[in-house]
């Protein structure tokens, strides 16, 4: 997922806060992990925390996964996605 994506997607959350303030702290909540994984792996690195490594790696595609897990279950219709129309699949 490049930046554009998730400003495409982070636009489509503002704009409907108020109508959907669950699925935008879920937003929030992947972006904050997104931040902490690169954040993380440099102090990682320098202190030899390699055990950590896997972790800020996952942490880092959480918003990939988290739109893609969306788009899936859209498509299957198990549940409704409105900014789909908003993502390029």
């Amino acid at each position: 997922m490049n930046l554009d994506q998730l400003q495409r997607i982070r636009r489509w959350h503002a704009a409907h806060r108020s109508s959907h303030p669950v699925e935008c702290q879920a937003w929030d909540a992947m972006l904050t992990l997104w931040v902490i994984g690169w954040v993380g792996w440099v102090p990682a690195c320098i202190l030899g925390s390699f055990w950590s490594l896997p972790v800020l790696v996952a942490a880092m595609s959480a918003p990939s996964l988290y739109a893609a897990w969306r788009l899936k279950a859209h498509r299957l219709g198990r549940l409704r996605c409105d900014w789909v129309g908003d993502f390029p699949r």
